[in-house]
C-alpha cells in the first residue's frame, strides 16, 4: 500500500505542472501563458517526430522530454532573467532526486539514469530531447508573435543556434518562414 501511495503522490505532483505557468512569457505580459504541462506535452510530440526523423529511440526521447521539467512542480519555472541571480541547476537536480526517491526501485533507477543522460547531453536521444525542448519554445514564441505579442519574436533570435539535429533545424527553418498558426483555415471553409 505504501508503494501505491508514493506512486500516486508522484503522479499528483506531476499534475501540478498543469498549474505552473511558463514564466518567460509572463515577462512579455502574456496573461494566459502556456503551462509547463502544455509545454511538456508538445515537447513529447516533437520528441517523437524528431526521433523518427533522426532514427533514434522514440520511447527514450519521449520519456526524456516528459521528465525534463518535472522539478518545476516544486520550484516553478524560472525565466532566464531570474536565473541570472539564482543557481538553478543544482536545485533542479536535488528536487528531482527527492521527487523520485519513494518510487519503486526499477522506476527510480531508470528515471535517475534518464535524468543524468539528459543533463550530460552525450547520447543521440538526449540531444534530440533537448532539441525538442528548444524547438517547442521557438514554435511557441512564433505563435505568440503571430497572435500579436510582437516582443515574443525576441525569443527566436538566439535560440536557433542551440539546435543540434538537422531535423530540428529543418522544422525551425520552415516554421520561422511561414505562418504556422493558420493551419486550421483550410479545414474551416464553408462549402455549398
Amino acid at each position: 500500500m505504501k508503494n501505491i501511495k508514493n506512486i500516486m503522490q508522484f503522479v499528483s505532483e506531476a499534475g501540478m505542472l498543469k498549474n505552473v505557468k511558463r514564466s518567460g512569457w509572463q515577462v512579455l505580459g502574456i496573461k494566459n501563458a502556456e503551462t509547463v504541462a502544455e509545454h511538456s506535452f508538445r515537447c513529447a510530440i516533437l520528441g517523437y517526430i524528431l526521433s523518427d526523423m533522426e532514427k533514434a529511440s522514440a520511447q527514450k526521447v519521449i520519456l526524456l522530454t516528459l521528465l525534463n521539467d518535472i522539478h518545476e512542480a516544486r520550484i516553478t519555472d524560472l525565466h532566464k532573467m531570474a536565473q541570472r541571480y539564482i543557481k538553478i541547476e543544482g536545485a533542479e537536480d536535488r528536487c528531482f532526486t527527492e521527487q523520485i526517491k519513494n518510487l519503486p526501485d526499477k522506476s527510480r533507477k531508470e528515471l535517475t539514469m534518464l535524468h543524468k543522460e539528459y543533463r550530460e547531453q552525450k547520447t543521440r536521444e538526449s540531444i534530440i530531447a533537448r532539441d525538442a525542448d528548444i524547438l517547442e519554445c521557438l514554435i511557441q514564441a512564433k505563435e505568440y508573435y503571430e497572435q500579436g505579442f510582437k516582443q515574443a519574436i525576441k525569443f527566436t533570435i538566439r535560440a536557433p543556434q542551440f539546435l543540434k539535429t538537422k531535423s530540428a533545424k529543418k522544422l525551425w527553418k520552415f516554421a520561422s518562414a511561414n505562418n504556422i498558426t493558420q493551419w486550421w483555415v483550410a479545414y474551416s471553409e464553408f462549402k455549398r
